[in-house]
């Protein structure tokens, strides 16, 4: 008898088959620098064209490339060589897990698309954080890079709950105190706050990261079925709307739902980022490697 055996799933946000294309794929970003000292993107342009600028400590998964082992023979250290325009990029994760994040599984594909993301940055050596935000406050998965986070990264979104009322402009204020370093903030979102999001996207740019924004909404919000009057309840404050002549209200719904996204696309436009809405219910393997890649946002 033939006995066979089922390789285990690295996670349970996706199973093996997605993982092993998105160790395939990298992120693009809008304001790489021309010279790198570390990541693999620029592989081999380093040499007498650059400068030597400072060290930084080793974090595992960094290349050992650049360690510089003369400094670890007399400090017993491993330190990484930085030079003059060449610069980690950062991918900041934000991910919106709100109270309203979990109608309609919103927040599982959230954390789907930021553990996606997550991979393609580790392996692109780019240095990784998530900042989730809930009624708790923020989570926080401080920056890692390389293939060994990976499991670091996984066990932090599939431990994640959302819940609760948080802002998200809040949220990024939150993430910004505590962020160095330039790249990319992509936001993991259904963007329904009463905040001002654009105030948050300035203070994401102007701190160097070029924003990118996923909304991530549900089927019925996308195509509300309403035939009768209803009690509306907001999942975060518990007010409470009552409709009449439901048809009406749908199409103004609509046409300020669909105006709401061209006004979040012109906002990550205007600040070097991209924009994409979902329904929660489309299929991961379709956004991931349709959607996004004819997007650009991955390669």
């Amino acid at each position: 008898m033939e006995e066979t055996t089922t390789k285990a799933q690295v996670t349970s946000l996706f199973d093996n088959r997605v993982l092993s294309r998105l160790e395939r794929m990298r992120i693009v970003f809008a304001r790489r620098p021309a010279s790198r000292a570390h990541g693999e993107h620029l592989f081999g342009r380093g040499g007498s064209s650059t400068e030597f600028s400072d060290f930084r400590d080793y974090v595992p998964g960094d290349d050992v490339r650049f360690v510089d082992w003369n400094v670890f023979a007399r400090l017993n250290r491993p330190y990484i060589k930085l030079f003059e325009l060449e610069e980690e990029m950062h991918v900041a994760l934000l991910v919106d897990a709100s109270g309203s994040m979990l109608f309609e599984d919103k927040i599982e594909r959230a954390k789907q698309l930021a553990a996606a993301f997550g991979v393609m940055g580790l392996l692109g050596v780019e240095r990784v954080s998530v900042s989730a935000f809930n009624g708790n406050g923020m989570e926080r998965l401080p920056p890692c890079t390389g293939r060994a986070s990976m499991l670091k990264l996984f066990t932090f979104l599939e431990r994640l709950e959302g819940g609760g009322e948080a802002p998200l402009e809040r949220g990024i204020e939150e993430f910004l105190k505590r962020h160095v370093g330039k790249g990319v903030a992509i936001i993991l979102s259904d963007f329904l706050t009463f905040g001002d999001i654009r105030r948050g996207c300035n203070l994401l740019f102007s701190a160097g990261l070029d924003v990118q924004g996923v909304q991530v909404l549900g089927p019925s919000e996308l195509e509300p079925d309403l035939t009768a009057d209803l009690r509306l309840v907001d999942s975060e404050t518990l007010t409470t709307l009552d409709i009449t002549a439901a048809a009406d209200i749908l199409a103004i719904y609509q046409e300020h739902r669909e105006g709401f996204a061209r006004e979040l696309a012109t906002l990550c436009r205007q600040r070097q980022g991209r924009f994409a809405a979902i329904s929660a219910a489309d299929p991961l393997d379709w956004v991931l490697f349709d959607l996004l890649r004819r997007g650009g946002w991955i390669e």
